[in-house]
């Protein structure tokens, strides 16, 4: 094994002891009422924002960490200890914000990613269809240029964090 690999194994412990002792003090005692209420409290993605636990992946102008996508796995294997109904969290951060950082414009990109990085803003993805399920190839909602903005018409079920969400990507 190369140093640079035992080093890198050492960094990932580490992150994966800090992730791991977060979590314990600040999302396993209040799991079960968070299921109850069907909903994580905004304060705790805010606790997560700060901590560097949200889009990690994310480049440093943005407020992120600019890691590679180990960090984002860790986090999610620590987050699935907790729970299956925390998981909106790794929804927000490793398939929502991947897309506005990908096909956003500059702009899009400033408005956003800082507030997901910080836990200020919480992003759903609104995919499922009643007659579709989750198959991006049969899904019936459109999306039609009117001057300068789209009218969307379909419906959109099961949107994970869609409740609290603040900004949400319209599968169309």
């Amino acid at each position: 094994m190369q140093s640079t690999n035992v080093e890198q194994k050492v960094e990932f412990d580490i992150f994966r002891k800090s992730v791991r002792q977060f979590l314990n003090k600040h999302a396993a005692p209040y799991f079960e009422q968070w299921e109850e209420d069907k909903q994580v409290p905004r304060d705790f993605w805010l606790e997560m924002g700060k901590q560097g636990f949200l889009c990690p992946w994310a480049d440093e102008q943005y407020g992120g960490s600019g890691v590679d996508f180990n960090y984002s796995v860790i986090i999610n294997e620590e987050l699935s200890l907790i729970g299956a109904g925390i998981g909106g969290i790794g929804l927000h951060s490793d398939v929502v914000m991947p897309y506005i950082d990908e096909f956003g414009t500059p702009e899009q990109k400033q408005r956003w990613l800082p507030k997901a990085v910080s836990g200020e803003i919480i992003s759903a993805i609104a995919m499922t269809e009643p007659g579709a399920g989750s198959d991006l190839a049969g899904i019936k909602t459109t999306a039609i240029l009117d001057g300068d903005h789209y009218v969307v018409n379909g419906e959109k079920t099961f949107i994970t964090n869609g409740i609290l969400s603040d900004v949400v990507i319209v599968a169309c």
